[in-house]
């Protein structure tokens, strides 16, 4: 199987020179559990750290980071891939594409200045114009107007949001909801009393969790913490709900936007808040009409569906890592197995795979296991079916492990292969 490789260049202190290929057994095979294999750059550019491919055509968009730009790549011979058009600039620190399932467009996420924009597509698949949508407002802000049970903060309409889920729900708009506070400290004493004697030495003593971010009352903070603890807004990632809805992530001001395609760019129809300081990073849309959310900064996976009462907010989640909180894990990315079964998260800096299983209707999670990455700063990673390939961002390799179908734990590195830099993995075709 082909797959096309972001990476960090020089300009963003990476080494790689454009976009790569690698091979994961038979390169015309749709499975990925052969050997392992650097093919080399098949195009050059700065710093392409994330990639994705236009639904009709054979065209590769790429975020160019650090110019803060997206180009379009047209596939020639093989997977080699030559410029379409020229780069069309969005936003600081672009670090996330998405094109619509009908391919007229594209959305643009800018973790510099949290831009979200709408580039629209030509007949060919080349960028157009592009329109940043309406900016975030902070939540946690002492006059933001998105406060829990607010009457005034934009809503979902019911047809809007019925047809984004199905027709199993009449959802008249959305509210906002955090999710209770989980002291993993405590939760480790239990599970230590449920244990027993015989085995509470397998359940590690968990320190009383700090805060992500500075409290506003934080004794003695000098002027750089009074910055360091400044929120801005971080946008990370889209996803295309069925129906036509969009789903946004502002990583720094822990929201979770929806959207839908106006006749003037994106148009906000709502928004969820997170946890503060949990930052959202990415997502993925079930078919039971759930989303889920990972955090980067809280290592968690939250579960957004409308509720009995047909408004929409986080009904569930689990815990990833107890490794949280400053110089800690940082979760990356999230992608669900081909049934839905399962999900894996990556974890950086305890360098791990979280695996955990979908229950109820889709609203339960629970941890499966959290096995070793074999590579040093998963920052992103694909399942095909029996195998997992994990980008070692730090290590400058992608890693393959065995994938478990039927418990869904992945197994420890069995093949590797030097990439510079990996930063996206992206099947080719």
């Amino acid at each position: 199987m082909r797959f096309w490789l972001g990476g960090y260049s020089t300009d963003m202190e990476g080494a790689a020179s454009g976009i790569g290929e690698l091979h994961a057994g038979d390169a015309d095979s749709p499975l990925a559990a052969g050997e392992l294999g650097f093919a080399g750059t098949v195009a050059t550019a700065d710093s392409p750290s994330w990639l994705t491919v236009h639904p009709a055509h054979a065209v590769v968009y790429a975020a160019l980071e650090g110019h803060g730009a997206v180009q379009a790549f047209r596939r020639t011979e093989g997977s080699r891939l030559t410029r379409l058009g020229s780069p069309v600039a969005v936003g600081s620190l672009v670090c996330h594409l998405t094109v619509a399932p009908d391919g007229k467009m594209l959305v643009a996420s800018c973790w510099g200045d949290g831009n979200v924009v709408r580039l629209s597509l030509d007949a060919d698949g080349r960028p157009r114009a592009a329109v940043t949508a309406p900016p975030a407002v902070d939540p946690y802000a002492a006059a933001a107007p998105f406060a829990d049970g607010d009457p005034s903060a934009p809503s979902v309409s019911s047809a809007d949001l019925a047809a984004s889920i199905g027709s199993g729900y009449a959802v008249s708009g959305i509210e906002f909801s955090r999710a209770p506070d989980v002291d993993l400290a405590d939760a480790a004493r239990a599970l230590r009393e449920a244990a027993g004697a015989e085995f509470a030495h397998l359940v590690p003593d968990i320190p009383q969790r700090a805060e992500n971010v500075l409290d506003e009352n934080t004794p003695d903070e000098d002027a750089a913490g009074a910055e360091a603890r400044e929120r801005v807004s971080r946008a990370h990632q889209s996803v295309f709900l069925p129906g036509g809805l969009i789903a946004t992530t502002d990583m720094g001001f822990d929201l979770v936007r929806f959207w839908r395609d106006g006749t003037n760019g994106l148009r906000a129809v709502g928004a969820v808040r997170l946890p503060r300081g949990s930052g959202p990073r990415h997502m993925v849309w079930h078919p039971s009409g759930h989303l889920y959310v990972v955090t980067e900064l809280s290592c968690e996976i939250f579960v957004l569906a409308p509720d009995e009462a047909r408004a929409w907010r986080i009904v569930g989640g689990t815990q990833l890592s107890p490794e949280t909180g400053a110089g800690r894990d940082l979760a990356a990315e999230l992608a669900a197995s081909a049934d839905g079964v399962f999900l894996y998260a990556g974890v950086r800096g305890s360098n791990t795979i979280a695996a955990v299983r979908v229950r109820g209707a889709g609203e339960a999670l629970s941890p499966v296991a959290l096995v070793e990455a074999g590579v040093d700063w998963p920052r992103h990673h694909a399942v095909v079916r029996d195998t997992v390939l994990v980008a070692g961002q730090r290590s400058n390799e992608v890693a393959a492990l065995t994938l478990d179908t039927r418990s869904g734990v992945p197994g420890r590195a069995q093949r590797r292969t030097e990439v510079p830099s990996p930063t996206c993995l992206l099947p080719a075709r």
